[in-house]
């Protein structure tokens, strides 16, 4: 096998028969050591059970770390707050595409290739009007992205490295495009066309917000916003819907139905709905004086009632992308000088809280990057269903990035989890009239 991880010893298991299975043990350039199990059944007849893989490495990766207890971030080496106040998202892309920060020549070269494949086929726009106009973003996002490969043929095939880069940088480029559109459908506008000599997220925002009766004037700060937004967002290691990307990847899919995967994965409320979650237990609380009550509630182990936004199932300490994403969030609601949202002013105040409360503090509570992130977008004028598409937007260019490291993994293997059988064991057919 072909492993960049060091060998880190050998762990011995020991079977209830006295069996004893030798593993060997493998060290990454962060994180904890690995036990090699792959030989687990062949040696001792026996599975491991971990529902949820969360103490299973499903493959080898060099673009992103995450160290949850130490709240830690890191996009190929580079802590995730530098990247979000110095780079912007289409030079992160470049850096999680092919591992390196590019030079002037080469993030030039690479701008200009996304920015002019932008536009969509003429034709896909009729895709759009086969939805019902009150039909979710996302599911329109779903389709759409899955109809790509039915435009696009001279991308898709996988064994080619030139048509995997075409794709790559054509489902960057045109996914502000569709989720534009999947918006702009939503709500009865015309659609509109991007502008090359506007930035990424500039384009995207003009493309949300212009009608044809006066044009958007892009503000630097909610572009700025919109930008980390992508940024923070653009990868996170093998969550739900990365490892979908690539389970469906392994199969040999085409790349715009594995994305399309993806966003199907990414649209349940315990992954990128949480920001979403986050606005409507807001708007469920309704005003600050209430607050109280909620916390109250939270507080109780006999209250179904939690608090979305808070915590968060990798970060045991505080969400790095927070710390970016809340700076943000005050210079929108700054530059804007939104005063008289209800919604936002219980926010505010339950940041406040959350950040001194001995009850938050001791167990770790802090608003994570959905909290701050779902009252920016809010803020920016998005409704709410239309925050996991935004998050469909920015991750894309992780599950590209993903999927392709996969692809060009000589050890990957297609997906095929084991499980713990428990049905009835075999049994003799009966016919219908003597059952």
């Amino acid at each position: 096998m072909t492993m960049n991880a060091k060998p880190a010893g050998e762990a011995v298991l020991r079977l209830p028969d006295g069996t004893e299975l030798k593993l060997p043990m493998h060290q990454g350039s962060e994180g904890p050591a690995v036990v090699d199990v792959r030989s687990l059944y062949k040696q001792g007849r026996v599975f491991t059970f971990d529902p949820g893989f969360t103490s299973t490495a499903s493959c080898e990766s060099q673009i992103t770390y995450i160290d949850g207890d130490e709240g830690v971030l890191l996009y190929r080496g580079y802590p995730i707050d530098q990247l979000a106040e110095k780079s912007n998202f289409l030079e992160v892309c470049y850096l999680l595409l092919h591992g390196e920060l590019p030079n002037e020549k080469q993030l030039t070269d690479f701008t200009r290739s996304i920015t002019y494949h932008t536009m969509l086929h003429a034709q896909f726009d009729r895709f759009f009007e086969g939805f019902r106009r009150d039909a979710h973003p996302m599911a329109i996002m779903t389709g759409a992205v899955g109809a790509l490969s039915a435009f696009y043929h001279d991308s898709t095939d996988i064994a080619d490295p030139r048509q995997r880069m075409i794709a790559s940088h054509r489902m960057i480029a045109k996914m502000p495009t569709i989720a534009a559109r999947a918006f702009k459908y939503s709500i009865g506008q015309p659609f509109v066309s991007p502008r090359n000599e506007l930035g990424y997220a500039d384009n995207f925002l003009r493309m949300c917000f212009m009608v044809p009766a006066e044009d958007y004037e892009v503000n630097e700060v909610l572009a700025r916003a919109m930008d980390r937004i992508f940024i923070l967002h653009a990868d996170h290691e093998q969550n739900a819907s990365t490892s979908t990307v690539r389970l469906a990847g392994s199969s040999g899919a085409n790349p715009f139905a594995c994305i399309a995967a993806g966003i199907a994965s990414l649209w349940g409320p315990a992954h990128g709905g949480a920001n979403e979650a986050a606005l409507n237990m807001l708007a469920e609380i309704g005003s600050v004086d209430r607050i109280p009550e909620f916390i109250a509630r939270a507080k109780d182990k006999n209250d179904p009632f939690r608090l979305m936004g808070f915590g968060h199932r990798v970060y045991k300490n505080y969400d790095p992308r927070a710390t970016v994403m809340r700076k943000s969030a005050h210079e929108v609601l700054a530059v804007l000088g939104i005063k008289d949202d209800p919604l936002l002013d219980v926010a505010m105040e339950l940041e406040k809280i959350a950040l001194v409360d001995e009850y938050f503090v001791e167990k770790k509570l802090y608003p994570n990057v959905d909290f701050y992130s779902g009252i920016t977008l809010k803020a920016l004028g998005f409704p709410t269903d239309m925050f996991t598409v935004l998050f469909a937007l920015a991750r894309t260019v992780g599950w590209i990035a993903q999927w392709t490291e996969m692809i060009e993994d000589p050890d990957q293997k297609i997906g095929r989890p084991r499980q713990i059988y428990t049905g009835a064991k075999t049994r003799d057919y009966v016919p219908v009239k003597k059952r």
